[in-house]
């Protein structure tokens, strides 16, 4: 039985980041062999997974990034219980790893993700790395590739908490309208809107939001006639508050986000649309 002196143990360490208690007991079952006892706390770190599923895990960093064409997208988000645990050094570089690779490659899945391979490791195996660095529940929540024709723009806030990549339809913007594209991410980030125009409400929301406006209405003693209008009112402002061309610009209260876009195609000379978006927020 090999010898496991503290010089052995700190080695572990500094290459794991384990607990020192988890780093002596690898070397011990492993008979002081480094590279078992690396595989040995990996191993631990997965099967410990399983007893921490239960936990809030509502903390975490989003990692974000585009192609340089901005052509792909990608965002990774992998949580935490505590803030203290995603803003640790190898949490971080592990979620800026796993979004590299991502992006520089054909997966499109958590699952996918999980099978690239890093040097001569593979994600998965980082994955269980940082698991048994903490014990906490640490989770890939999602794993999103997006691919346009057009163009993608990306914005990210609060501590990589919150993430936006919003597409438009046209490729290649000039410097002025690639600014006017991120703002526009910006306006997602804050504004949280539910649908890009008033045309992707489905009906049923519609008609659900007009019913309790009239029933509120009424309520109050409102004749009929008057609850309608009421209504229609009401659903006006529910389009302005939820669809993401009819909101304020937070920029510049004196525009609504579709005159930014009539300025984008104008920049560009041709008409632009917004294609889609996806807003990310951990904790949401």
């Amino acid at each position: 039985m090999a010898q496991i002196t503290p010089k052995m143990v700190k080695e572990l360490r500094d290459k794991t980041g384990a607990g020192m208690g988890d780093c002596k007991k690898a070397l011990t079952e492993t008979d002081g062999d480094m590279t078992a006892a690396i595989d040995y706390l990996r191993k631990k770190g997965a099967a410990s997974a399983s007893k921490r599923a239960d936990r809030d895990a509502n903390e975490g960093a989003i990692g974000t990034m585009t192609s340089d064409d901005h052509k792909t997208g990608v965002l990774v988000a992998v949580t935490s219980e505590t803030d203290f645990v995603s803003r640790n050094e190898g949490f971080q570089s592990f979620v800026k790893e796993a979004t590299t690779t991502f992006l520089n490659s054909d997966a499109d899945s958590i699952e996918t993700l999980l099978a690239l391979k890093v040097g001569n490791d593979n994600v998965q195996d980082l994955f269980n790395e940082l698991l048994a660095k903490f014990s906490e529940r640490i989770e890939i929540k999602l794993a999103d590739k997006i691919r346009t024709d057009g163009y993608l723009s990306a914005y990210v806030h609060a501590g990589n908490k919150l993430s936006v990549m919003v597409e438009i339809s046209a490729p290649e913007p000039n410097e002025t309208a690639a600014s006017l594209v991120r703002d526009i991410a910006m306006q997602i980030a804050a504004m949280n809107p539910l649908y890009i125009s008033r045309d992707d409400v489905d009906k049923e929301v519609v008609d659900k939001e007009v019913e309790i406006y009239k029933e509120m209405a009424v309520k109050e003693g409102k004749p009929a006639d008057i609850a309608e209008r009421i209504a229609t009112g009401k659903l006006e402002k529910f389009f302005q508050d939820n669809c993401l061309l009819e909101q304020s610009f937070v920029k510049d209260s004196s525009k609504v986000v579709k005159d930014v876009v009539a300025e984008i195609s104008k920049e560009m000379g041709q008409d632009v649309s917004i294609k889609s978006f996806r807003r990310i927020y951990l904790g949401e």
